[in-house]
């Protein structure tokens, strides 16, 4: 009898353990499309590592429910296909109750019309600007599983155009990339551009990867400008960088957000470009901007100021702790309570362990959260939009430096202005 109840002990304590290292293996497999490669592959990088920091945060916090978060990371090599095919296998094969992604909207936008919106499987992209995101939530195709942290390129428009008057810049040629965020990102900053008195004198769209855009900087340089917008990425951007300054274009320069990039600087020579300005979506400061700056660059190695960076710590937590308000992988539980994590009524939590380990209890007490991110607090409207401040830069000795910022209210009125 001795000998059977010890071995019935034994196998009982046994059994026990087992349960604890299973809890301890449990794990929530969140899908990830980042651009690791291809010209939006400084920004992927980034991106994904931003994720894996606000994850590995709330996993040192307890986890959800009791499991720990984890990434099924996928390159889109900067493609729309295969963006698409690997959505495809995360959400089919994976079951995945989340995708976060991509970073260009070339991505995003297949990825949703493709994968994520007929599966009802929530997406959420840190980085994609184009208003075109907007217009397929208004026409009811997204079936309300999509969000972004950055703000529209609607608003950047305006901002970029306020910003390059300011400047000096009075007639502007325009290269852009000739997909869906450049094409968008011209339409928006042409009409305020000119709207408030600016002349554009060229408009020249590039297709990517090419060896050569010789062809299309002489077809801009006609007219006359007294600058160039460049809506680019890095790579690309800089060989029509040199190849602008090679010809003789006058050497000031309006970029976009994504031109923030040392690589960027590095390919095309910091003395060419100490007139280059720029606007990005930028940040109201929290303690959460103060922890992510203090503590991202020894996580990754990247310097918290690439442009993916700080929003996708924030589209990372805001998962995390969706999926911990959902009770459950539930993708239309997840997709409501992204809502109830950002909820204006509720208690403030920023980024990191000790934070998240309080938004955990608050969340197991039924009580509201109001995440409040690396990028500011942020609400979401029916569309999964954002509204906030952006970003005025420049680069001096080869650095990006903030020169000023236009607020949320600025924005809003200067838009309201253009649009009588």
């Amino acid at each position: 009898m001795k000998k059977t109840l010890l071995s019935l002990s034994t196998g009982l304590a046994m059994l026990a353990a087992a349960g604890v290292v299973q809890a301890a293996d449990c794990k929530i497999t969140v899908g990830l499309v980042m651009e690791l490669t291809g010209p939006a592959g400084e920004y992927g990088q980034a991106g994904a590592k931003s994720v894996e920091m606000a994850f590995r945060d709330i996993n040192e916090a307890g986890g959800v429910r009791g499991c720990d978060l984890v990434t099924d990371t996928r390159d889109s090599q900067s493609q729309g296909n295969v963006a698409v095919d690997a959505a495809t296998q995360l959400v089919q094969v994976g079951k995945v109750p989340v995708v976060i992604g991509g970073i260009i909207s070339s991505v995003s936008i297949p990825i949703l019309t493709s994968v994520t919106g007929p599966a009802k499987v929530v997406q959420v992209s840190p980085a994609s600007s184009s208003p075109t995101l907007t217009a397929l939530g208004r026409d009811g195709k997204t079936n309300g599983v999509f969000f972004r942290t950055i703000t529209s390129d609607a608003l950047q428009g305006v901002a970029a155009a306020k910003y390059a008057l300011d400047q000096g810049f009075k007639k502007l040629a325009v290269i852009h990339v000739n997909n869906d965020f450049g094409v968008n990102m011209v339409s928006e900053f042409s009409r305020a551009y000119k709207a408030l008195g600016g002349e554009i004198v060229s408009v020249t769209p590039y297709n990517e990867k090419q060896s050569s855009y010789q062809s299309e900087v002489t077809k801009a340089m006609e007219g006359g400008p007294d600058g160039l917008y460049l809506i680019s990425y890095p790579v690309d951007g800089a060989t029509i960088a040199r190849a602008w300054i090679s010809q003789g274009g006058v050497q000031k320069f309006l970029l976009n957000d994504g031109m923030n990039s040392a690589d960027f600087i590095s390919a095309v020579g910091a003395e060419y470009l100490n007139e280059a300005y720029g606007t990005s979506s930028g940040t109201s400061p929290t303690k959460s901007t103060e922890y992510f700056n203090a503590n991202y660059k020894a996580f990754s190695n990247i310097g918290p100021s690439n442009p993916a960076a700080d929003r996708s710590y924030d589209a990372g937590a805001i998962v995390a702790l969706a999926i911990a308000a959902a009770g459950s992988e539930d993708p239309a539980a997840i997709r409501d309570a992204i809502y109830k994590v950002v909820d204006p009524a509720g208690e403030p939590i920023f980024a990191g362990k000790e934070e998240f380990a309080k938004a955990l209890g608050l969340i197991k007490d039924g009580k509201p959260i109001k995440y409040e991110g690396v990028i500011g607090p942020v609400s979401f409207d029916k569309y999964g939009d954002i509204t906030g401040p952006f970003r005025l830069w420049k680069v001096t000795d080869g650095e990006v430096k903030t020169v000023g910022e236009m607020t949320t209210d600025d924005v809003n009125k200067l838009k309201a202005e253009i649009d009588k």
